[in-house]
C-alpha cells in the first residue's frame, strides 16, 4: 500500500486548509499539488472520501500579511476557516522578502516572520477547529538553553504559540529537541531528513560502496552525535566525531573561538565519509572538519545538513570544491535557497515538499506519523535497489 494511502481509513479531523505564508509560498504550491493529486485519485470508503471538502482543486486558504508605511503589519484571512484543520507554513530564514519602513527597504528577519505567524493565528480568531504550525527551521532554536543571565527565546516562542491556540508544532532537526519540555502537553515533532538525504545522495553519486570498509559517518561536534549514530546504524557503517577545543579565555563575536577540531574514531583512510549536521551557517566548522578528514587521507567528503544558510556566501565552498576538500553538499529546500546556490556544481538540492505533504495528510486524518518519522525499511529498500542497479532507484517512492 502506498504511504499516502496507509491512514485513509479514518475520517479527517476537520476540513483541510493550508496557509503557506509568503516566505514559504513556492513550497506551499508543491505541497498543495501533492495533496490535490493524492486525494483526487483515492477511492474506497465513501465515509472518508465523500466528506465535504475532502477533494478540492486546492487546499490553500487565501491569506496575506500586508504592511503599513510605518512598517507595522496585520494578518488577513480572505475566506472562511470555520471548522478547518489549519496548517500554517513558514520559513523564518527567508531573508529575500522585503518591506518598506518609512520609505526604506528592509529585509525580513526571523522576528518579522514569527510576528506574521502570530498575526495569521490571531486572524483565525478561534474559528478553526485546530491550528498546526509547520516551521521547518524552529524560531530561535539556537537559543535553547541558558548559560548565563540571558533569554530563553525558543521556549518562550513555543509557549506563546500554544497559548494562542496552536495544537501541534512540526519542525525539522531542532537544534535541541528537548526544548519540547517547554510545552509538554502539546504536540511537537522534530523530524529528520535522513531518508531524503540518502535517496538524493544515491541518485546523484553512482559509485558509492555502502559498507563499513568503504564508507563512514562523521559528526562534526558532540552536539550532533545522536543524528550521526542513527545515520550510521541505519546504513550499517562505522562513525566518528570531532569535538571543538575552544579558548575559554577569549570571546570573539559573542563566543569562545575554536582552537582545533579533535577527532575520535577509527581510521578514515581511503573511505568516503558523510558529515551529518543540522545546519550550515557560515560553514567554517564544516570546512575545517573536511580539511581535517582530508589530512587523515579520507577519499571523498560529502556533507548532509538540513538547513543551508550560507550566511557568509559561497566563495569558500567554491574554493573547497576546486581544491578537492568537499565533493558534494546536500541541504534541503526547507529554507530559502538563492538561485545562485542551485547552480553550484557541488550542491545537491533535497526536495522535502512530498514529505511535508505526507505529514500534513497523515495528521489531518488523525493518524500516527511514527512510520514517517522512522523510515528504516524504506532506507534499506533504497540501498538495496542502489546496490543491485547502481543509481537506478525510484525517486518518486
Amino acid at each position: 500500500m502506498p504511504r499516502n494511502e496507509q491512514h485513509t481509513g479514518s475520517v479527517p479531523f476537520g476540513t483541510l486548509g493550508i496557509i503557506p505564508l509568503k516566505s514559504f509560498a513556492e513550497m506551499g504550491k508543491k505541497i498543495d499539488e501533492c495533496l490535490v493529486r493524492w486525494r483526487s485519485e483515492r477511492e474506497g470508503n465513501p465515509r472518508v472520501f465523500e466528506t465535504e471538502g475532502y477533494k478540492r482543486d486546492s487546499y490553500i486558504v487565501s491569506a496575506e500579511t500586508p504592511r503599513f508605511g510605518s512598517g507595522e503589519g496585520k494578518g488577513v484571512i480572505n475566506q472562511s476557516v470555520r471548522g478547518h484543520d489549519l496548517y500554517i507554513l513558514v520559513d523564518v530564514c527567508n531573508y529575500s522578502l522585503t518591506y518598506k519602513l518609512c520609505g526604506q527597504i528592509n529585509h525580513m528577519s526571523p522576528d518579522d516572520h514569527y510576528a506574521d505567524i502570530k498575526r495569521i493565528i490571531a486572524a483565525a480568531a478561534g474559528k478553526a477547529r485546530r491550528i498546526n504550525v509547520i516551521m521547518p527551521f524552529l524560531y530561535e532554536s539556537r537559543q535553547h538553553r541558558r548559560t548565563g543571565r540571558e533569554s530563553l527565546d525558543c521556549a518562550l516562542a513555543l509557549q506563546e504559540l500554544t497559548d494562542m491556540g496552536v495544537d501541534n508544532i512540526v519542525t525539522f532537526d531542532a537544534h535541541d529537541p528537548r526544548v519540547h519540555n517547554a510545552i509538554p502537553l502539546k504536540g511537537f515533532e522534530s523530524v529528520s531528513a535522513t531518508y531524503q538525504f540518502i535517496k538524493h545522495l544515491l541518485l546523484s553519486v553512482g559509485d558509492l560502496k555502502i559498507d563499513s570498509d568503504n564508507m563512514m559517518v562523521i559528526s562534526p561536534d558532540e552536539g550532533g552525535m545522536g543524528r550521526a549514530v542513527y545515520f550510521a546504524n541505519v546504513l550499517g557503517l562505522d562513525m566518528g566525531m570531532f569535538y571543538k577545543r575552544r579558548d575559554y579565555t577569549k570571546i570573539v563575536d559573542g563566543r569562545n573561538p575554536i582552537v582545533a577540531h579533535e577527532f575520535l574514531g577509527t581510521s578514515v583512510e581511503g573511505k568516503d565519509v558523510i558529515v551529518i549536521d543540522d545546519m550550515i551557517s557560515s560553514g567554517d566548522s564544516l570546512l575545517d572538519v573536511a580539511k581535517e578528514l582530508k589530512k587523515r587521507k579520507a577519499n571523498r567528503v560529502f556533507a548532509a545538513t538540513t538547513f543551508g544558510l550560507f550566511t557568509n556566501g559561497f566563495e569558500k565552498f567554491d574554493k573547497a570544491y576546486e581544491d578537492g576538500i568537499i565533493s558534494k553538499i546536500l541541504t534541503t529546500n526547507l529554507v530559502y535557497q538563492p538561485p545562485e546556490l542551485l547552480d553550484k556544481p557541488w550542491y545537491i538540492n533535497v526536495d522535502m515538499s512530498k514529505y511535508i505533504a505526507l505529514i500534513i495528510d497523515t495528521i489531518n486524518h488523525d493518524a500516527s506519523v511514527a512510520s514517517l518519522l522512522t523510515p528504516i525499511d524504506r532506507i534499506h529498500k533504497k540501498v538495496k535497489e542502489y546496490n543491485e542497479a547502481k543509481g537506478a532507484i525510484d525517486i518518486d517512492e
